[in-house]
């Protein structure tokens, strides 16, 4: 495949592009420095249209190709998370506390090097649009693209994406038509009681033992209120209350996930939190309000446009490296507002065995940054042909 080849070339520039990336994480919306290198590297590159400032420091560059046609779209998220690096690597984090540890430096990288192809070689017709989003990992800064009209401003009539998957081979493809990962909430529960002295209960109203049984009861949700064969995760992660052994404390503390597919289940979710955490608090005599918080949506892959991703994928690392019904997960992705107004496909790529994602010893595998980049590349090539 002659576009492994010759973006095979810039196999080094797209490691140290990324190795320079990986130095300086930024968290959410707040990427001066890493937009600043990558438009620098976009202009070097001659793009045709350079759009800065989506999303506060977000970017739409446009490369035309060879006659009129559609736009697609291809997209690399940018942010880091606020993760005290561990890997010992000599490129790690200079920004104290920030990490790139879920590999959106290489994503960038991967899209900057399909980006250097692309407008060399312009074999293709009509346009492509190279989104470069931040706050993937925070408030969700495919929303806020969507928000700011990109997709008409644009004019993208499909829009893909890649993400890079710790334990999967190398070079591997992996995605699913339909749904593929889930739709994301938090809830917090703030409890009110009444402390005092450790030795005598019986004067307060005593918010440990309510958190406790919320805490118990909410996990029936998943056993009890829905059907099993439909994904559901409702996760409690995080109680606080009390300060030492002889005080029941005033206030009690909770926080968790929810993960979904189905609004239905959703809603369901929804109102039967609501109804314990309203019957526990009268149970035990407490006040508590729950702040239930609805996040990224599920992310749901348009069927032909995936069979169209897996057929490219096939071109760049052959039929028995890609999986193209490889289920859905109960991560999250904000990639999903981007689906819900065109369609497209997200895709795993295989990055080897390596620490977890959101681990502070992962690192992006820069050998597979070719592939990445091949696969965006190709794609506008087999979606838009010259002389089709």
């Amino acid at each position: 495949m002659p576009v492994v080849n010759r973006i095979a070339d810039y196999a080094e520039e797209m490691k140290a592009w990324r190795r320079y990336l990986h130095q300086i994480p930024e968290l959410a919306l707040d990427l001066p420095k890493t937009a600043a290198f990558v438009a620098e590297r976009l202009r070097e590159f001659g793009v045709d249209e350079l759009h800065e400032g989506i999303a506060q420091t977000g970017m739409v560059a446009i490369i035309n190709g060879q006659g009129e046609g559609p736009t697609i779209g291809l997209r690399a998220d940018m942010d880091a998370l606020p993760i005290p690096e561990e890997t010992g690597a000599e490129y790690a984090s200079s920004h104290a506390g920030n990490m790139h540890a879920c590999g959106h430096d290489g994503h960038t990288a991967m899209l900057l090097g399909a980006a250097k192809y692309l407008a060399e070689t312009r074999n293709f017709k009509g346009r492509v649009a190279l989104i470069f989003q931040p706050a993937e990992e925070a408030i969700g800064g495919a929303r806020i693209m969507v928000e700011e009209g990109i997709m008409e401003r644009f004019d993208i009539g499909e829009v893909y994406a890649l993400h890079n998957a710790p334990g999967l081979p190398e070079g591997h493809f992996l995605t699913t038509p339909g749904a593929l990962m889930a739709a994301t909430d938090e809830f917090r529960i703030h409890i009110k009681g009444v402390g005092g002295h450790a030795a005598m209960p019986h004067e307060t109203r005593d918010p440990v033992m309510a958190a406790c049984a919320m805490a118990q009861a909410i996990q029936t949700i998943v056993s009890r209120n829905h059907h099993a064969l439909q994904d559901l995760v409702v996760s409690v992660t995080q109680i606080h209350t009390g300060t030492t052994d002889n005080v029941v404390p005033d206030t009690a503390y909770i926080n968790g996930t929810v993960r979904s597919f189905d609004p239905a289940v959703q809603k369901m979710v929804m109102r039967r939190m609501k109804e314990i955490v309203a019957g526990q608090a009268a149970s035990y005599g407490v006040e508590a309000e729950l702040d239930y918080e609805t996040g990224y949506p599920a992310t749901y892959n348009d069927a032909e446009k995936t069979a169209f991703a897996v057929e490219v994928a096939r071109e760049i690392s052959g039929a028995g490296n890609v999986e193209a019904e490889g289920g859905r997960e109960m991560g999250a992705e904000d990639f999903a507002y981007m689906l819900q107004v065109r369609p497209g496909s997200y895709l795993f790529l295989g990055q080897g065995e390596s620490a977890g994602l959101h681990h502070p010893k992962y690192d992006f595998n820069d050998d597979i940054a070719p592939v990445g980049a091949s696969f965006f590349a190709r794609l506008v090539e087999r979606a838009q042909p010259l002389g089709g």
